[in-house]
């Protein structure tokens, strides 16, 4: 019976060392398996020097219930398995700095990695900027020239009002003058009618006189040559 409630606490002792030993693995894998930053890895390495300080001192728990067996057989036979976990324990704690290298490892590539993408998305933004100061020179350049044209249009419209309103000048200048040859014109042909009816009058006045003297010449010639008539 004694020797049965002495077993139970060594199997619970080795259940834990099991136990402890396969998280410290899972743990190992993580930090393997880590891709940072620092901080992260901080936690998980805290984490396993807690289970290895759990372990440790289930070993140690092992080894005393190991000097603690009465029978020799069975104490050695402990020893044996102390000295295994203890260097399984020593295993897992290579493993553990091994782990802990090849993680910083990749987190420095991984920082160095990003400071690359940095320095090429700084040199992108430069490149952009110039594109963009070079964009926006063009872009002045064309204002500028659009301006330019712009002005040109202007003073060639300017020159056009100018010669519109030159020719209206023409134009009215030349109504103006037409108005006068107008007046010219009805002046003329008031004196040329009232010229024609002068002229009818004196045909009139002609005629009449021609007749008057023809009279008289026959009235003459009828007093010479028919006297008694």
């Amino acid at each position: 019976m004694a020797a049965a409630a002495a077993a139970v606490p060594l199997r619970v002792c080795h259940q834990e060392i099991v136990k402890f030993d396969l998280e410290i693995k899972a743990a190992v894998q993580d930090i393997r398996d880590c891709p940072g930053p620092l901080s992260a890895l901080t936690e998980l390495n805290a984490a396993v020097k807690e289970k290895f300080r759990h372990l440790r001192g289930r070993i140690q728990e092992l080894e005393q219930m190991a000097k603690e067996q009465d029978k020799e057989s069975e104490k050695q036979a402990l020893l044996r398995e102390v000295e295994n976990h203890k260097k399984q324990m020593l295993s897992n704690q290579a493993a553990w700095r091994k782990a802990n290298l090849a993680c910083k490892i990749a987190i420095d590539n991984s920082e160095k990695d990003q400071l690359l993408q940095g320095r090429d998305v700084l040199r992108q933004r430069k490149t952009t900027k110039e594109s963009l100061a070079e964009s926006a020179s063009n872009i002045t350049e064309s204002l500028m020239g659009i301006s330019r044209m712009m002005s040109q249009q202007v003073q060639q419209s300017e020159e056009t009002v100018q010669t519109l309103a030159n020719s209206s000048r023409t134009i009215l200048e030349a109504n103006e003058e037409f108005k006068s040859m107008s007046g010219t014109i009805q002046l003329g042909r008031k004196l040329i009618t009232k010229y024609n009816r002068r002229e009818l009058t004196d045909k009139l006045l002609i005629f009449l006189a021609l007749a008057l003297f023809l009279a008289t010449v026959l009235y003459i010639l009828k007093k010479r040559l028919f006297p008694f008539l």
